[in-house]
């Protein structure tokens, strides 16, 4: 179900307000559907009349999310935005505090904690929907990648240590096959440099980049790779 919203531009609401929001569309889309039923057998028109007037309400409802989604983002890049070049002219400690930013500017509340023997976090944000965030920064020169070792060190710290839900690794240049592939495996989110550009430029909120899942009972925080 995701997976096909997304192909369509879309995405399942997750903030209250997307969530209430849906919720009048819906009702709005059954309203009409209701009527256009009633309409049709009362005046005798074939079904498929109606169920063409369903589409269309369908089609309309499809039509206002995409554009509600558009706006939060045109919203967010109103705020705040970073270029990739930007980013780049960073030192360490300001690329953390740029990282910290861009969660408040997706309305997750962040706080930057690097430091030494800071236990791989640098950025810890609190996502009321997802979580708590731990956001491990790398930043590399041009060109740089970020090897498997620091995916090891973020998954033995961020659940035990930092009691996160998800573990982020961000850098502005890329990572090794192995370090992508093991963090695919151990649930260590990636951001390489062309994700970065589009949520630092482009203005997608991490959690949409990432495709996080909303927190559910189930979903504690993050355990030690075994």
């Amino acid at each position: 179900m995701r997976r096909k919203l997304r192909h369509l531009g879309l995405r399942l609401p997750r903030t209250t307000a997307e969530r209430v929001a849906a919720a009048v569309i819906a009702l709005v889309v059954l309203s009409w559907a209701l009527d256009g039923l009633r309409w049709a057998f009362t005046t005798g028109l074939p079904v498929l009349v109606a169920v063409a007037g369903l589409a269309a309400a369908g089609l309309a409802a499809w039509w206002w999310l995409r554009r509600a989604g558009e706006a939060a983002r045109q919203q967010r890049l109103a705020t705040f935005r970073l270029s990739l070049a930007q980013l780049d002219a960073m030192d360490d400690k300001q690329f953390e505090f740029a990282l910290r930013d861009l969660l408040i500017r997706d309305g997750i509340p962040a706080r930057q904690v690097g430091q030494q023997g800071d236990q791989a976090a640098d950025v810890i944000g609190e996502d009321r929907l997802r979580g708590r965030i731990v956001v491990q920064a790398k930043h590399t020169k041009v060109g740089g990648k970020v090897g498997s070792q620091v995916m090891y060190q973020v998954k033995g710290t961020a659940g035990p240590v930092h009691h996160a839900e998800v573990a982020v690794v961000v850098t502005n240049g890329s990572f090794t096959r192995d370090a992508k592939a093991w963090g695919d495996k151990h649930a260590v989110h990636w951001v390489d440099r062309d994700a970065l550009r589009r949520w630092a430029e482009g203005g997608v909120a991490l959690p949409d980049l990432l495709r996080l899942p909303l927190r559910t009972a189930r979903r504690g925080r993050l355990r030690a790779a075994a």
